[in-house]
């Protein structure tokens, strides 16, 4: 910074010939530890809560590093005993970066001590849920014992997740190996892989290659397994199937019979449609019924047609069918009420 002599004149400093006076600087500090390190002197954590790394993702990271360079910094810790920096964060980037060509990385440089790596390893990638279930569970019972056996409220707190959460990610170590094989791999998900808890190996086996094939969503693989449990579904893999694939069907539209019929016509028939009361009771009967709104077209076009059929039915025939008098009879005093208010 330029200093004020005894004359009152402003001299300059050797310091001033390397400061950034543009406006773009103001504001803004170098960062010492910021490198652009050669990749063969960087080696991954073998700690690293992540354990898979899908190739195709991989290789869409390498197609966009090559295109457009490393958007963000990965992480490293300097190992001197080694001579070499270790990864804290941003593995992916560096074996992208690999497989683009690229001879560096840019990184910033941290002395992240020992005690502390795993618990921001962990928070980069459970923060940005961006690890699997599986290897979550698994770092986090590394961080357990790290911790001196500290408890799991406590272990929470560190890493900023809610005890309910935790809880939630260590139940899928407890899933069969090709449930966690699947979570690994990114074909089944965690929300989905909840519904298989609580299941007998066979059933559990049944309902897990449901969601694969059929892409049963969470809600519906819940619902599945709900269906099996009151089915009582233990060993038998082909009844499991046929209750899993009823629990998913789609429910049928509820068609009203002649009885619900007559039972609405009754009801109008009996009652003021112009109470208030009465309106929200004939609604929630149609409703019920699942009986579609009508408007002033709806009911011409409805009308005309029934008046069409009554015109070609035998006499005879209403005779034969009491339930088809019953109805007619129903809706002639419906309508009679209806013209009278």
């Amino acid at each position: 910074m330029a200093e004020k002599g005894k004359s009152g004149k402003r001299r300059f400093t050797i310091d001033d010939l390397f400061t950034d006076g543009r406006p773009q600087a103001q504001g803004v500090t170098d960062l010492a530890n910021a490198k652009e390190i050669r990749l063969d002197r960087v080696v991954a954590d073998p700690a690293q809560p992540r354990r898979t790394f899908d190739q195709e993702k991989l290789e869409e990271l390498a197609a966009s590093i090559r295109q457009e360079g490393l958007l963000q910094p990965i992480a490293v810790r300097f190992d001197a005993e080694q001579d070499v920096y270790i990864i804290i964060h941003g593995e992916r980037r560096w074996r992208a970066s690999r497989l683009a060509g690229k001879e560096t990385v840019a990184a910033i440089v941290r002395d992240v001590p020992a005690e502390r790596l795993l618990i921001q390893q962990l928070m980069e990638n459970i923060v940005r849920d961006d690890l699997n279930a599986i290897d979550r569970a698994a770092a986090l019972r590394a961080l357990k014992a790290q911790s001196r056996d500290a408890s799991w409220e406590h272990i929470a707190e560190m890493i900023g997740i809610k005890r309910s959460r935790l809880f939630q990610l260590l139940d899928t170590e407890k899933l069969p190996e090709q449930a966690q094989h699947d979570i690994r791999t990114g074909q089944l998900n965690e929300k989905q892989s909840r519904a298989l808890h609580g299941l007998p190996p066979v059933v559990q086996e049944a309902l897990r290659v449901a969601i694969l094939q059929d892409g049963l969503s969470a809600s519906q693989a819940q619902r599945a397994a709900a269906a099996l449990k009151e089915a009582g579904v233990t060993d038998n893999a082909a009844a499991a199937q046929q209750v899993i694939a009823a629990a998913i069907r789609p429910l049928p539209k509820k068609k009203p019979s002649n009885k619900s019929a007559e039972s609405l016509l009754a009801l109008i028939a009996g009652l003021d449609p112009h109470d208030p009361a009465t309106a929200r009771a004939l609604a929630t009967a149609a409703d019920h019924l699942q009986l579609p709104s009508a408007s002033r077209r709806r009911v011409r076009s409805d009308v005309l047609a029934l008046a069409k059929s009554l015109a070609r039915i035998d006499s005879a025939d209403i005779e034969r069918h009491p339930e088809t008098r019953a109805l007619l009879q129903a809706l002639q005093d419906a309508l009679t009420a209806l013209l009278r208010s």
